[in-house]
């Protein structure tokens, strides 16, 4: 029997950022082998970021990332073994690979069998397949040897096919080197498909993912010591972790395996999302951010968020009111600026909105008011926190949410306008509770009063852009439009089969045209979060140009 540490370094790399990367991994990798370990693991395309999508079709991308190859095999601490995953040029094409450092050199490269296709992943488009799983011999002195099976991702996820089939009685250990982006129930999901890789190869199995956002995408982490039996490390979600873990005779080892618990599901969604707003903000050089406060749930959540995720110090608001704007409203986007410590700067727009209508009015002369004239407020608001974007290099911080979004009820180039939509693919009925939830944590913090006014989560959504208004007077309750979004955009049932499952005809039909007339605006929109199994835009690709409806009788 033998046993070795190995430490499965899960870090946040930025795409594209290749010298910052290397040095990010030259930096952990030393620690790790400062604290013993014998086998030193980093995720899938760290060396690039992931994921690095079409930079791998240009040469000189891949030329430079040899160079921080050859960088790495210099400076890496020579005697643990070193597994880091990053792009080559091989055959003609780029491979999604992992290197295999040891001794000052590269003594082993394996390349992505199994590469996927489906949701947000492209991979077929962009990379060449490899054909064979790598076994590698980690020598631990004394004429002891451990045998590794190497895979990236994808490889390890179908426990029939030839990656797991291959290595099956052939290996002591399987190592997975991974990119696995975050949706809410994916981390059960994985462990699950893990451990069938287990099991199929025979062998346990060490897992490390990226953390971190990039784009629409965050990854959560949670690295994994397992078996066929069940996890036995786990790093933590959505953090910068070493993980290390003795591997083999665990019982001459009597260091405790970290296990660290897994988030409640709410807390997932949260932190998902302030990792996805800070690595976007941060890694695209935003010193700050700035959106609408209106005194609504939308913008109450995404300012909350956006302090959580960069300090009160890089958030400001505005709020800028009409004649339609409630006493209730502006008093609560004031008490929540308040609570949270942001600049909030508060700028009436109903004179601007009196000139538009007279400049304009010539132009339809004898036309009853309508949404037109909704929309014309909402934008005057886009020209101004724009105009803030420009002039402070402020990040713009759309408040839309997916209710809002898959059935249009938005404004092209008003409230839509920004540069990240952090709520892009959270429903409504989930703001709620993300609202909630956050309120429930500061008082578990010893705060005396919720965060989030009490008063803006009790309110009737309303867009307040008529007199009276409330979101219901064009749509159905969002306890019903969610259930119908989420049946027909991430499970693709029909309009019969929601139908058999509980909801009224008339409603369904309605709801769904409304989500096929609108993928134009969605296609405008700003990048977001995904935290669903399926978002709105990497994930679902419907053309514009669309005249297929379903037959409904």
């Amino acid at each position: 029997m033998y046993h070795f540490r190995a430490t499965l370094a899960q870090i946040n790399p930025t795409v594209g950022a290749l010298s910052a990367n290397a040095g990010k991994v030259l930096r952990r990798a030393h620690e790790a082998a400062e604290a013993g370990s014998a086998l030193i693991v980093f995720p899938e395309l760290v060396l690039s970021g992931y994921p690095p999508e079409d930079l791998v079709l240009k040469r000189h991308f891949l030329e430079d990332t040899a160079r921080e190859v050859e960088r790495l095999a210099a400076e890496l601490p020579p005697d643990p073994m070193v597994i880091v995953g990053a792009p080559r040029m091989h055959g003609g094409r780029a491979r999604n690979s992992a290197f295999v450092f040891q001794g000052g050199a590269v003594t082993a490269v394996h390349d992505k069998i199994l590469l996927p296709n489906y949701g947000v992943f492209d991979e077929q488009r962009v990379f060449a397949p490899g054909t064979d799983p790598a076994v590698l011999m980690l020598d631990l002195g004394g004429g002891r040897t451990a045998r590794i099976g190497l895979h990236i991702c994808e490889d390890s996820w179908d426990p029939t096919a030839k990656p797991c089939a291959a290595l099956a009685g052939r290996v002591d250990l399987v190592v997975n080197i991974s990119g696995s982006p975050y949706h809410r129930g994916k981390l059960a999901l994985r462990e699950q498909a893990l451990r069938a890789a287990s099991r199929a190869v025979g062998a346990p199995l060490l897992y490390c993912n990226l953390v971190g956002g990039q784009d629409e995408l965050v990854f959560d982490g949670a690295s994994l010591h397992l078996d066929a039996d069940g996890v036995r490390a786990r790093a933590r979600q959505f953090e910068e972790e070493l993980l290390s873990v003795d591997v083999g005779d665990v019982a001459s080892s009597a260091r405790a395996a970290p296990l660290a618990p897994v988030l409640g599901d709410m807390a997932e969604v949260y932190a998902a999302l302030v990792s996805g707003l800070r690595d976007y903000a941060n890694k695209n050089g935003f010193g700050g951010v700035v959106l609408g406060l209106s005194g609504g749930i939308d913008s109450a959540l995404v300012a909350t968020l956006a302090v959580d995720a960069l300090g009160a110090e890089r958030v400001n608001a505005i709020t800028m009111p009409t004649r339609y704007s409630s006493e209730g409203t502006r008093a609560d986007a004031r008490q929540l600026a308040g609570n949270l410590g942001i600049r909030l700067f508060e700028t009436p727009i109903q004179g601007l909105f009196e000139s538009v209508l007279s400049e304009l009015a010539p132009l339809w002369s004898g036309r009853a008011p309508d949404t037109t004239e909704e929309n014309i407020q909402a934008r005057i608001r886009g020209i101004i926190v724009m105009a803030l974007s420009n002039k402070f290099g402020w990040l713009v911080l759309t408040t839309g949410n997916k209710s809002e979004l898959a059935t249009g009820y938005c404004t092209l180039y008003g409230d839509m306008a920004g540069g990240f939509a952090v709520l892009k693919d959270v429903p409504k009925t989930m703001v709620f509770e993300l609202a909630r939830w956050r309120n429930a944590q500061a008082r578990a913090a010893g705060k005396p009063e919720d965060l989030i006014p009490a008063s803006i989560i009790a309110r009737p959504p309303s867009a307040e852009l008529r007199e009276n208004q409330t979101d219901q007077d064009s749509l159905p309750p969002y306890e019903i439009l969610d259930g119908i979004i989420e049946r027909y955009v991430e499970r693709d049932w029909s309009v019969e089969a929601i139908v058999a499952d509980g909801y009224d005809k008339d409603v369904v039909k309605r709801v769904i045209r409304l989500i096929d007339l609108n993928e134009y605006k969605r296609r405008q929109g700003a990048p977001g979060v995904k935290i669903t199994p399926k978002a709105f835009g990497r994930d679902r690709r419907l053309p514009i140009t669309n005249l297929y409806r379903e037959r409904t009788e």
